[in-house]
């Protein structure tokens, strides 16, 4: 995703205290630039300092209704509506009767610093970016951002990690590149969330730019000591040389990096919205619903030109590519077709029905606006944005009424028309067997967590599990693309007990030592009872089996994989019926069990009860698929 949200640094006051050290202190100018850089990386000042004062003024034009606009493929639908920066005759936006004037957004201080002053009464960000300054915007009952409405999803933002990052968790104790106030600081909050850590868990390492000399990417590639970086797509493919690619050294690439988490995954972490002064918008509602009603229909449009130019091309899509190409400036978007199309590839429209799930489905509690709003004060507060909660107004916009019905084409009525299925149940499945199978399911895994039961048990209360099971929700709604692997894991005792009679009557296994000591061979070759694997293999193989099949080690392996199939699906199924009580949606296609039976002990030789309670388990694994798993969609909701 490209996105450039150059907000001001505080080097200016940070310089002029430096001056005063070195007045009052005899200490080297390298000592005071050393620590400066240090401040400087790891300072992160309430949103409200680096505003400064702005005396609140009401807003006087309505026409032209001047709209920032930032980089990003969402605003394609705002530049095709409007025809331009100004409002072109014939156009979406001029048959809603508005003149609208375009307005270059992309430092975000400076948008909030016009909100407040009267020249906009409009913001336009991420949800998170909003949150960032709740308490700047939020203070006054006049200049209450009442969010209006969501214009897409991101699918091309990244974090991506050296080679010893591989998992989330792998976060912990690691610096981390970031731009400071910038689209990425809610991805980062999300993705810690999921690992259960902390802002204090992480170093992290602020810089003032997205992209360029100033941004992450430069920073990760110049420091050795940073793990990791958010970044947009071309500074990713830079980085890695492409989603699925490591980085080998060559070309530019960083040796060893690669996509540790992106938003074609994280798919709910970034939502592009736009948010309206509460005392403009009650005052001009009507206005406001007719130019978000614009932009939907420009998106729609947007959406069948885009499918058009890719299928046997489109003049009119080329000349909305020129267009923002003039907009943004030949050295944001070079090309047309790599950059200002991939642009637009980078970002999922959520049209009208995306607004109703957002705004109006009570069931969307995580990814709709009471969960956005709710995790973003968190966020605002917590790490120090903040020092109050400042909640964000919801928009009370009715997106069934006849400004919206009348020129869309794509609408549903109620949130119970919305989708209930994103995935493709047969290929998720399959997929996650076959990652199984070749042992690659690691590789694929962003966390996972494990919850134990006793032996013999067949169901599983969700009042005993509430908080693994909320946790399970949060990552399905939070990671829309990836699936959540149930893991039903068996313990090995009794397969080891009864390998060890058959091998020793077959006379395939000899056994030396005392009780609690011994030692196993096999054809004069040391057998250790903890290698699992091997084990596995020669029990696969039959080869302790006396041709009986009466109670073999084969059959009771196969009993212990069937167990464990059976106890991810009674997983899957109190989840399900948790989901109901909860009121929470849910896919259940993208739930999916798997029986892994012996393969993965804990402890692969027990010694006691306890030790083999250990490995009684179900582990839930948020597993990332391909695109092909998912199922394709006009809007993402």
């Amino acid at each position: 995703m490209k996105r450039k949200t150059d907000l001001l640094s505080t080097n200016t006051c940070n310089w002029i205290t430096r001056k005063k050290f070195t007045h009052l202190l005899t200490i080297s100018v390298s000592c005071l630039v050393l620590l400066f850089l240090v401040f400087s990386a790891q300072a992160q000042q309430r949103f409200a300092d680096e505003i400064g004062q702005v005396a609140i003024r009401d807003v006087t034009s309505t026409s032209p209704l001047v709209v920032p606009y930032i980089t990003w493929g969402g605003e394609s639908a705002l530049f095709h509506a409007n025809g331009g920066l100004t409002t072109q005759a014939g156009t979406i936006m001029a048959k809603q009767g508005l003149n609208l004037k375009l307005v270059p957004g992309d430092n975000f201080q400076q948008q909030v610093r016009d909100y407040l002053g009267g020249k906009s009464p409009i913001l336009r960000g991420t949800f998170r970016m909003i949150a960032q300054a709740s308490e700047v915007v939020g203070r006054d009952p006049r200049t209450k951002p009442v969010v209006f409405g969501q214009l897409t999803w991101s699918a091309g933002d990244h974090f991506v990690g050296r080679s010893n990052i591989r998992k989330i968790s792998d976060l912990s104790g690691k610096k981390i590149a970031i731009q400071k106030g910038g689209p990425h600081v809610g991805m980062l909050y999300d993705m810690l969330k999921t690992a259960r850590l902390s802002k204090a868990n992480v170093q992290i390492v602020w810089v003032d730019e997205l992209t360029g000399a100033n941004g992450p990417a430069e920073k990760f590639r110049n420091d050795t000591s940073i793990a990791g970086c958010f970044v947009i797509t071309p500074d990713m493919i830079g980085l890695t040389g492409g989603p699925d690619n490591t980085g080998t050294g060559a070309e530019g690439t960083v040796k060893g990096a690669q996509v540790v988490v992106s938003t074609a995954t994280l798919s709910r972490s970034i939502a592009d919205v736009y948010a309206c002064r509460k005392d403009f918008y009650d005052l001009y509602k009507p206005l406001i619903e007719k130019f978000f009603a614009g932009y939907l229909k420009g998106a729609e449009e947007v959406i069948a030109l885009k499918k058009t130019y890719e299928r046997s091309g489109s003049t009119q899509y080329t000349r909305l590519l020129t267009m923002m190409q003039n907009i943004y400036g030949k050295d944001v978007l070079p090309t047309l077709e790599e950059d200002a199309h991939g642009l637009i590839a980078d970002c999922t429209f959520v049209g009208q029905p995306g607004n109703v799930a957002f705004f109006n489905d009570p069931k969307n509690t995580i990814t709709g606006f009471e969960g956005f709003n709710k995790a973003g004060l968190d966020m605002a507060v917590n790490w120090g944005f903040a020092g109050q909660r400042y909640a964000l107004l919801p928009s009370d916009l009715n997106f069934n009424s006849n400004e919206f019905k009348s020129i869309l084409a794509t609408t549903v009525a109620a949130p119970t028309q919305l989708k209930q299925t994103r995935f493709k149940k047969e290929t998720v499945r399959a997929e996650i067997e076959s990652f199984n199978e070749d042992a690659v399911l690691d590789e694929k895994t962003l966390i996972s967590f494990t919850i134990q039961f006793d032996a013999n048990v067949e169901t599983f209360s969700g009042a005993k599990y509430q908080e693994e099971f909320d946790r399970v929700l949060e990552l399905a709604a939070k990671y829309g693309n990836a699936a959540i692997a149930i893991k039903g894991h068996s313990d090995p005792t009794r397969t080891l007990r009864v390998l060890v009679q058959a091998g020793k009557a077959k006379g395939v296994l000899k056994q030396t030592g005392t009780t609690g000591n011994y030692k196993y061979y096999m054809q004069g070759k040391p057998l250790s009872l903890e290698n699992t694997a091997e084990l596995i293999r020669l029990i696969e193989q039959k080869t302790f089996d006396d041709g009986t099949d009466v109670d073999s080690p084969y059959q009771v392996m196969r009993a212990a994989l069937k167990l464990s199939e059976q106890r991810g699906e009674a997983v899957k199924q109190a989840l399900i019926d948790y989901a109901r009580t909860k009121n929470a949606r849910i896919d259940t296609d993208q739930i999916v069990p798997v029986g892994v039976g012996i393969k993965e002990p804990i402890i692969p030789k027990p010694s006691s009860l306890e030790e083999a309670a250990v490995n009684r388990r179900v582990e839930f694994a948020l597993i990332k698929v391909s695109a092909e798993a998912v199922a394709a969609s006009d809007f993402d909701f």
